[in-house]
């Protein structure tokens, strides 16, 4: 199936494309779920958490899958029921434990590898040969800055965002010739639940209030001195989900507020 070429004008309209959308109970993944089914797509709900779940998946006119992503062979059962079968994969799920390296839980990192780069691995084995076969899909990885930078005391959560952009990568080339592109968006600290247990666990760490947390760690290699909203997030995602951003892909686009300018 050949790869049909670029026309102008595009549409933001994604009316019958099915989405999976992981972590997409609450913060960054709700978001892309909200703006996702506002342009027409099903989105398929994926995360642990099963009230959250059922709450987005009823907000978006969703589907909704109860799943650990740490459980690789419950996220199997998962993706082989035969009811995702998604043109669009969003993977959006993290899990953060900051900690030095010789205090960190091999448990933890362990964890945190499965959901952040195991899960998107196995999602998109299972997504792909679909997306072949319509000469047409998009993957969009939720990354980080810390997919590009380093902080110190987060060694298993910038190591499995550095393996994603990795595999957004490989990911790209395997499927430039399929119609699929896939790119990381890389975002500087969201307001979003993880972060804000960021925040506690860093003003622990580093002896300081939560405030002072935001103000002199979180935005101190900022230069746009505020943190990010899941909806700008999701409408950035949403856009690489559209025809307009077809020769867009293999990238790491920096959403950082100049941190990376620097």
């Amino acid at each position: 199936m050949s790869i049909p070429p670029f026309t102008s004008p595009v549409s933001l309209d994604l009316t019958g494309r099915a989405a999976l959308v992981t972590g997409a109970g609450s913060g960054i993944g709700r978001a892309c779920a909200l703006r996702l089914a506002a342009a027409g797509a099903h989105v398929h709900i994926l995360d642990r958490d099963a009230e959250s779940a059922r709450s987005t998946a009823k907000e978006c006119d969703g589907t909704a899958h109860v799943v650990d992503l740490a459980d690789s062979d419950a996220l199997e059962q998962a993706l082989t029921r035969g009811d995702i079968v998604p043109d669009i994969v969003v993977n959006n799920a993290g899990v953060q434990v900051v900690a030095p390296i010789p205090e960190f839980d091999p448990d933890d990192f362990r964890r945190i590898m499965a959901v952040m780069v195991e899960a998107p691995f196995r999602i998109l084995r299972r997504a792909l040969p679909h997306m072949y076969a319509n000469a047409w899909g998009r993957v969009v990885n939720i990354s980080s800055v810390h997919g590009v930078r380093a902080s110190p005391f987060k060694s298993a959560y910038v190591a499995a965002k550095h393996a994603l952009e990795g595999l957004s990568k490989v990911t790209a080339l395997e499927g430039a010739p399929h119609g699929v592109t896939s790119n990381c968006v890389d975002p500087a600290y969201v307001r979003t639940p993880l972060m804000e247990n960021q925040i506690s666990d860093q003003a622990a760490l580093h002896g300081l209030s939560p405030d002072a947390v935001v103000r002199d760690v979180m935005l101190e290699r900022t230069a746009i001195k505020r943190l990010i909203e899941p909806a700008e997030v999701a409408e950035f995602a949403l856009f690489l989900c559209t025809d307009a951003a077809s020769f867009i892909s293999g990238a790491s686009l920096p959403m950082d507020g100049a941190w990376t300018a620097r």
